[in-house]
């Protein structure tokens, strides 16, 4: 046996950065982050999107502000959501002119918990340092936390220049991709220190290094994180669509969450043509629960299926399950403290089904093909029924419910704990 504890490494201590009610680093859990995909200035498609990844567990919605109709759009858009009950934080993501929509819209700039701003397109040449500075003396007088946010698609051209003919005078002992790797850390680190110098405060800074390949993610952040104490954003841009995005997402953040990096994340997945915009914040949330770091929904197990489970009962109600339990969620958090926690199986037959029931808070076996028609339930580690007829999806969900009032409602064992 290896000496692998089965633990994540302690967190990275980062400095605490406040954005509108919500922690982003120190002590904070990791917290999940969305961007809507509308036009900002379509206020009501942007509302709309704003509050479905609210609903699904977003905890800060990035939005895009590239014109003057988005920044004029950015106060009613934050107003409408606080009408809606949506109190959930605004960043504006500023490309070329934020300087200016800032300065143009301070209405805007007042509405926004958070602005992100890329140094590599944030001012050309000369140009650069007074743009950038420009934000962030407005961030300061508005009292906002900034997030610096370096993307390879948008590295600083000069930088990454020099850095090559630095290397290349050397005799060349980095490759193209570890001075490119450098380039980015340099980038994030260079831009926090001159928003220090500016006046903009420690704890309202959080930086950001984004790459499309796995292994580079890895690298950037183990070294961003190595030489600075700033808050990090963890996000493989461009991921891709579908499983594609999700694998390689999970496959790059699982790595660095694992090694203590990571104070916020985001999954940025490419939609299918009118697919949902809340599958990134699905796939957030079930990333940071799988590997233990926080707990958003009740977790269902149940068994892949082989050739002992011909019957799709137990996939029908392992679904009808774990949809019930999604779709019960946003009440359940208010009425039931803690259902978060609960752990439901659903097992297709005897081989592991009565053993992973047990270790369940509620569980059920279903008959396997030839086993008799029956279906123990377990709650607690101790069986409690057996269920059989043509109606054990429907009884089986109803114990469900009973378990959770009886558990977690008013009076329930949960709160007497």
């Amino acid at each position: 046996m290896s000496g692998y504890s089965g633990a994540p490494l302690p967190r990275r201590v980062s400095v605490a950065v406040p954005v509108g009610g919500v922690t982003v680093g120190g002590e904070a859990p990791v917290v999940v982050q969305s961007m809507t995909n509308t036009d900002t200035a379509d206020i009501d498609a942007t509302v709309a999107q704003v509050a479905a990844l609210h609903r699904a567990g977003s905890e800060l919605v990035r939005i895009t502000v590239d014109r003057d109709e988005s920044a004029a759009a950015v106060p009613k858009i934050r107003d409408r959501l606080a009408r809606l009950g949506v109190e959930v934080p605004l960043i504006g993501d500023f490309h070329y002119i934020g300087h200016k929509l800032l300065a143009d819209h301070p209405a805007c700039a007042e509405a926004l918990a958070k602005y992100r701003i890329n140094p590599g397109n944030v001012g050309f040449r000369e140009k650069k340092d007074r743009q950038f500075a420009a934000i962030v003396e407005t961030a300061i007088r508005h009292d906002k936390p900034v997030r610096i946010g370096v993307n390879w698609g948008s590295l600083d051209q000069e930088l990454l220049t020099r850095l090559m003919d630095d290397n290349q005078a050397n005799g060349s002992p980095m490759t193209a991709d570890e001075v490119t790797r450098e380039a980015i850390v340099q980038s994030a680190l260079l831009s926090a220190e001159l928003a220090e110098e500016i006046g903009l405060a420690r704890e309202r800074i959080i930086l950001s290094a984004k790459v499309s390949r796995v292994q580079d993610l890895i690298a950037v952040y183990s070294e961003l994180a190595k030489r600075s104490d700033h808050a990090l954003h963890l996000g493989l841009t461009e991921a891709g669509m579908g499983s594609k995005g999700i694998v390689a997402s999970s496959a790059s953040m699982g790595i660095l969450l694992q090694q203590g990096i990571g104070d916020t994340i985001r999954i940025s997945l490419t939609p299918e043509p009118g697919g949902d915009r809340t599958r990134e914040v699905q796939v957030a949330q079930e990333l940071l629960q799988t590997m233990g770091f926080r707990q958003f929904t009740p977790v269902v197990a149940a068994c892949p299926g082989c050739g002992r489970t011909t019957s799709t009962v137990f996939l029908e109600l392992a679904e009808k399950i774990q949809a019930d339990l999604k779709a019960n969620m946003p009440v359940w958090r208010e009425k039931y403290p803690g259902v978060e926690q609960l752990k439901v199986a659903v097992m297709g037959c005897i081989v592991n089904g009565p053993g992973e029931s047990k270790h369940a808070d509620i569980g059920i076996s279903l008959p396997g093909t030839g086993e008799t028609p029956a279906a123990p339930v377990f709650i607690d580690g101790v069986k409690a029924a057996t269920l059989r007829g043509p109606k054990i999806a429907d009884d089986f969900q109803e114990m469900v419910a009973n378990y959770i009032e009886t558990r977690f409602g008013p009076g329930g064992k949960a709160a007497a704990e």
